[in-house]
């Protein structure tokens, strides 16, 4: 009995002394003085002005607490408003301040406004809140050595923050990010400066707000955090991003599982990345796995073992969907700028591995190796509109172009790429390419592939190609052997030209800022040698044949004939090409029966044609469409090819030939009456001179001495 009167009188001691410190603080308590004061501090060390709209008010049970509504915060040394607060409330347990503990209980914040601006010198305009503020260093400077630091500790039962909306404007860049809502919750957090350690329980954070217009949501959760430099742990992190704007939309979904590490290391058994991407009628979906560990001293990140895949979709693609699988593995060190990536995929019948080294970051210097068994890149790619092929159809016929692009090669500059690509079998364009090699080296904005080396057609090519962005200029360098000339026009251009096969040597330089300007600035030199192929859309020993019947008629003209054409055994031209003109002087063709040259102009930049051609029966033949074109021997036909690529013509100029047929019949008759008159007057004095001797001739000289 004496022991629980003594335990009452006790309880009733302290709850007096509560009641009398309660009473006490109350009465001591004063607010206006605090708010007073509280403002005075803060203009003295940030030269910022804090007003505070109402008087802060104490509450003492369960906790001890002040609370706040209303306070504005001015600009740094200005009185524009930089931050605004609805109300704020901490509250702090009663029983440890009799120990002279200080325990948060809770800490509230609810309608938090502040903007953050950079501005376009760089400057920031709260450089002083994050101790980058000049004249504050220098004064703490000047006091000298302060001591040591008292240890930071920090115990609060739970923290929430709601309706915090928070703007940062980048006036250099103009851009701007608002967060209309962000709300943050947590459990009990501890933290101790001095022993580095430190804790969080039902840690959630969400936000929303915009970018350049596109709104997005952020949330982050984690049921429990542990950091200490011995040992930190955490059991399952979810991080979500939401993006969505008016042509796309993204959900990516992070899972960190079994989390363990110290102050100097950190492993992630299992780190899940869930994406679904949308822009426009494209899509893409996959899901990314792959345990991490992380080395926080050399800033180093590796996930050994990326498994995942990729599922990429578009109605436009002929198989509206393809899916890849990812294997590999990837390695980055922040600290030394470096990274490495091993990957490899595979869809359809195509295997593909790629190695990639960076050696720094910034400016990006690159080294990769990728191999490719086979590709068909065309399978992929949605077709052409049928509004495109009219449209170009119309350019290249002298209609109404489209207005051209322009050609933007700024990428190239300040990266520094070298790498190997090598691919078994590729369609490309409608080109069909086999064992490519090539050599990749881009380094102050110019992109040289060298060498370049296929097969292709029947045949090989080796070069070189320069993509510089320094003046948007390209360079092709090719020799192309042993090729079959008609299948690689049609898969390249869509032309049913020429046939034959043969060699095809390309030095070709050119600049512009798009491409019409780069077709009009093409300059360099072109070379083309063909072996038993045909020149398509006429029939020259048709022609001449018909060469009886239109003698003495006008010039006709005839549009090209597909169905038609005409063979040769050889064919060679050279071309000096200058502001997109192709110019040739030395066509030389040969057949058992025919004989053609010419000269004349492509226009490359115009997608046009001026271009003579000559045309010379020089036997009769058999073969080749000869029969019939003996009585023709020696006649010279001349054939202008001209018009828009779309839509040639070939004009047989019968007046010109007839005017050099009867110029080489006048030239032949003129001779052949010069001959026998010649003949006549030989024989004239060949008599002369025997009628003379018959005469006395002789005697007549001895006379004069002769």
């Amino acid at each position: 009995m004496k022991a629980l009167r003594i335990v009452s009188i006790l309880v009733g001691l302290i709850v007096a002394l509560l009641v009398v410190g309660a009473v006490v603080l109350y009465a001591v308590f004063d607010g206006e003085k605090i708010k007073s004061e509280f403002s005075r501090v803060v203009l003295e060390q940030t030269q910022r002005k804090l007003v505070i709209a109402g008087t802060p008010k104490l509450s003492v049970w369960p906790n001890v607490g002040i609370a706040l509504q209303g306070a504005t915060l001015s600009e740094h040394a200005s009185d524009a408003p930089f931050a605004s607060l609805d109300s704020a409330r901490i509250s702090v347990a009663v029983m440890p301040l009799l120990s002279r503990q200080v325990q948060v209980r809770a800490l509230e914040l609810d309608g938090l406004k502040a903007t953050a601006i950079k501005n376009k010198d760089g400057s920031l305009n709260i450089a002083d809140l994050l101790g980058q503020d000049t004249v504050k260093a220098n004064s703490q400077a000047a006091d000298g050595p302060q001591g040591d630091a008292q240890p930071l500790q920090i115990d609060v039962n739970s923290i929430r923050l709601a309706n915090v909306q928070l703007t940062w404007r980048d006036d250099k860049a103009g851009t701007r990010t608002d967060v209309s809502n962000l709300s943050l919750s947590t459990g009990t957090v501890r933290a101790n400066s001095a022993s580095q350690t430190a804790s969080v329980d039902k840690l959630l954070l969400t936000i929303d707000g915009k970018t350049d217009g596109q709104a997005f949501e952020l949330k982050l959760d984690a049921p429990r955090l542990n950091l200490s430099p011995q040992q930190s742990s955490a059991d399952v992190i979810n991080l979500s991003a939401t993006l969505n704007a008016a042509a796309r939309k993204a959900d990516v979904k992070l899972t960190l599982n079994g989390v363990q590490g110290n102050a100097g290391k950190l492993s992630i058994n299992t780190l899940s990345v869930k994406m679904d991407a949308k822009t426009g009628d494209s899509s893409v979906k996959g899901e990314l796995t792959s345990p991490v560990a992380v080395n926080l001293a050399k800033q180093s990140v590796a996930l050994s073992k990326l498994t995942g895949n990729l599922d990429i979709a578009n109605p436009a693609m002929p198989m509206k969907k393809v899916t890849l699988p990812i294997q590999g593995a990837l390695q980055f060190n922040g600290k030394a700028q470096t990274a490495t990536l091993d990957l490899s995929t595979q869809f359809d019948e195509s295997k593909i591995v790629a190695i990639v080294n960076v050696g720094e970051f910034n400016p990006l210097t690159l080294a990769f190796d990728l191999n490719i068994d086979k590709l068909n890149f065309d399978q992929y790619l949605p077709p052409k509109k049928a509004t495109e092929v009219a449209s170009n159809g119309a350019g290249g016929a002298g209609g109404a172009a489209t207005p051209d692009a322009l050609l933007d090669l700024a990428a190239l500059k300040g990266q520094t790429v070298v790498g190997a690509i090598r691919i078994g079998a590729a369609q490309v364009s409608n080109l069909k390419l086999d064992k490519i090699k090539a050599r990749i080296t881009l380094a102050d904005g110019k992109l040289d592939v060298a060498p370049l080396s296929m097969n292709l057609y029947g045949g090989s090519a080796n070069g070189s190609l320069s993509v510089s962005a320094n003046g948007n200029v390209i360079s092709v360098k090719q020799t192309l052997a042993g090729i079959s000339i008609n299948p690689l026009m049609k898969d390249l251009m869509d032309k049913d030209l020429l046939e034959g096969r043969g060699n095809v040597a390309l030095n070709i330089t050119t600049h512009g800022a798009t491409v019409e300007a780069m077709k009009k600035a093409l300059g360099g030199t072109a070379s083309l040698s063909l072996r038993d192929g045909a020149i398509k859309g006429i029939n020259l020993a048709q022609t001449l044949r018909d060469a009886k019947v239109k003698l003495g008629m006008a010039d006709s003209t005839q549009a090209a004939n597909a169905s038609q054409k005409t063979d040769f055994t050889e064919l060679a031209a050279s071309f000096k090409v200058a502001n997109g003109v192709a110019r040739n002087d030395d066509l030389s063709m040969k057949s058992p029966y025919i004989r053609l040259g010419g000269a004349g102009d492509i226009d490359v930049g115009n997608d046009r044609m001026n271009y003579l051609a000559k045309a010379t029966v020089v036997t009769s033949a058999i073969g080749q469409g000869g029969a019939g074109l003996g009585q023709l021997k020696g006649l010279t036909v001349p054939v202008r090819v001209s018009g828009a690529f779309e839509s040639l013509s070939y004009k047989i100029e019968w007046g010109a030939m007839l005017e050099d047929a009867t110029k080489a019949q006048v030239d032949a008759k003129k001779a052949e009456l010069k001959a026998r008159l010649d003949e006549k007057v030989d024989e004239a004095r060949t008599k002369a001179e025997d009628a003379l001797k018959d005469n006395g001739w002789d005697r007549l000289k001895g006379l004069f001495g002769r």
